[in-house]
């Protein structure tokens, strides 16, 4: 095995164990951490908690004992140079003795950007950076987008056939995609700290929007319901998502022009309630952004309906796009489509995706990708906006 193969192995260990504390460290990083001796792997450690220890120290720690020469640390996040809550864990790498450490993603934010690997050297430490550097980097699109912007990560799922239908002419649509890829599904609702549906979604499929988990467990997320007009209250079966022993984890996403009665309603039963101010029945996306950075929410995951998300892309607030694909094709102009309101008459026109990955599930596939805009985004003016 070549040095190179050495340090993405051991690389690959420490990228499994960020992911055990999958969608619980917000609004911090996920990373994990590796300490090998001889080729073998020593100790580990992952950063569980917000306010926890990172990675490192926890590392060090179930150690238990200085390190013997020749020891090396594989962290998948650049190292912090910075005294927060735990202290910073370059003091703590050069005071345990370690000498060699293997480093997956730089650090995202500016002010700190390699300044953790010139602390390490200058202490001495042999310094290799950027093993599977993407993979790491991955680990973190919540915390990468807030640091880079101070903003969440806006992010749609949508399941469509090859000829890009999300369901039929009558409407119906499960299953587009089958057990595995919906299992992928509920990892990322898991991830993200909020789920999104729009007043469409709600009425029609009554979706719980939680996730199930690994081990079987049901979480949930913060639950937004864009309803600009409050349509989801006023029928006398009210949605699960405002009576189940979730809903105070639920937030309507309304306007004033939805009624102040109805938003009482909702507050009465313990759901939340924003009411935006705008001068149209429309939920404003850039509004609802600023409102997510009040509230520290770093991401919100978007899963319908067809009508929320093309608004999400007509408003160019759509950051991240998970599309899984099946081997379908209804071959029917008359079949729903997920995309509407756009009007590109070139092809350097398009909307498209970068810092692309794919995935297979089964039969299904996923590209996921972050949202890349034209220029000039063209809109479909006959094309009526969210309500």
């Amino acid at each position: 095995m070549s040095d190179l193969q050495q340090d993405e192995f051991f690389m690959r260990r420490a990228i499994t164990l960020a992911r055990k504390a999958w969608g619980q460290t917000h609004p911090n990083p996920l990373v994990g951490a590796v300490i090998v001796e001889g080729g073998n792997v020593v100790a580990e450690g992952f950063h569980a908690q917000d306010g926890g220890p990172h990675a490192e120290r926890v590392a060090l720690a179930n150690l238990g004992r200085a390190p013997k020469p020749g020891a090396t640390l594989y962290v998948t996040l650049e190292p912090c140079s910075t005294h927060g809550r735990t202290g910073a864990c370059c003091d703590a790498i050069r005071e345990s003795g370690i000498r060699r450490v293997v480093v997956g993603a730089t650090d995202p934010n500016p002010a700190h950007t390699g300044r953790g690997f010139e602390v390490l050297k200058a202490g001495g430490i042999d310094v290799t950076s950027g093993v599977l550097a993407t993979e790491c980097a991955d680990l973190n699109l919540i915390f990468n987008q807030w640091i880079a912007t101070g903003g969440p990560l806006l992010a749609a799922k949508v399941a469509i056939t090859l000829d890009g239908k999300i369901a039929c002419r009558t409407g119906e649509s499960k299953w587009i995609t089958g057990e595995a890829a919906r299992a992928d599904v509920h990892a990322w609702r898991r991830y993200f700290p909020g789920i999104g549906a729009g007043a469409a979604t709600i009425m029609k499929d009554n979706p719980k929007l939680t996730a199930r988990t690994a081990s079987g467990e049901v979480w949930c997320p913060l639950r937004f319901v864009f309803d600009g007009l409050l349509r989801t209250v006023t029928d006398a079966h009210l949605p699960d998502v405002y009576t189940d022993e979730f809903r105070d984890r639920t937030i309507v996403v309304t306007t004033q022009h939805g009624g102040m009665g109805y938003v009482k309603k909702l507050r009465n039963m313990g759901v939340q309630v924003w009411v935006m101010d705008t001068p149209t029945q429309r939920v404003g996306f850039a509004d609802f952004r600023r409102k997510c950075v009040e509230e520290k929410i770093g991401g919100v995951y978007f899963e319908g309906g067809a009508q929320l998300i093309s608004e999400l892309l007509r408003s160019r607030q759509l950051d991240y796009l998970f599309a899984y694909r099946a081997p379908l094709l209804f071959a029917d102009d008359k079949a729903k489509t997920m995309f509407t309101g756009l009007r590109p008459e070139r092809i350097d026109q398009a909307v498209r995706l970068s810092e692309v990955r794919n995935e297979v599930f089964g039969d299904d596939s996923l590209m996921r990708g972050r949202v890349t805009y034209p220029e000039k985004l063209l809109l479909d003016e006959t094309v009526f906006s969210l309500r």
